[in-house]
């Protein structure tokens, strides 16, 4: 019997203004809109090649906590990238905010950081590692 795979993931983020912050993951981090629903919108999903994002307003009232403000340089979102160096010029050039600059990591990753709209720490990595057949 074969075994089921995962196809794709999509992080899962709130949002204080959602209109605002799909547009924001377009302009500036690159991801395509594939839909908004919800009257006022309420829900979105957002994909670049094969990573997804999905993007839901916050109810009013409720304060979004970053993951960032419960354990110090954590991210909401990461995605692994073939060129990090390319993607941190890219994300410059759209004017994303950089939350820190690209630098190699102790753990064999090439790594960039940008936050959105409401904070959350999004990260993009490049593994420097060789892969073994695993």
């Amino acid at each position: 019997m074969s075994r089921a795979k995962i196809l794709q993931q999509a992080p899962v983020l709130f949002a204080r203004d959602l209109p605002k912050t799909v547009a924001y993951w377009a302009d500036k981090v690159g991801f395509k809109t594939l839909g908004v629903w919800g009257e006022p919108p309420d829900f979105a999903i957002a994909a670049r090649d094969t990573a997804h994002v999905m993007l839901t307003q916050a109810p009013a009232g409720h304060d979004i906590v970053p993951y960032w403000r419960i354990k110090n340089q954590m991210w909401n979102a990461y995605f692994w990238v073939d060129d990090a160096k390319a993607m941190f010029e890219e994300m410059k050039q759209r004017g994303a905010h950089i939350d820190y600059e690209l630098g190699e990591k102790p753990y064999g990753v090439l790594e960039f950081g940008i936050q959105d709209l409401d904070d959350h720490d999004i990260g993009f990595g490049q593994d420097l590692a060789p892969k073994s057949g695993a």
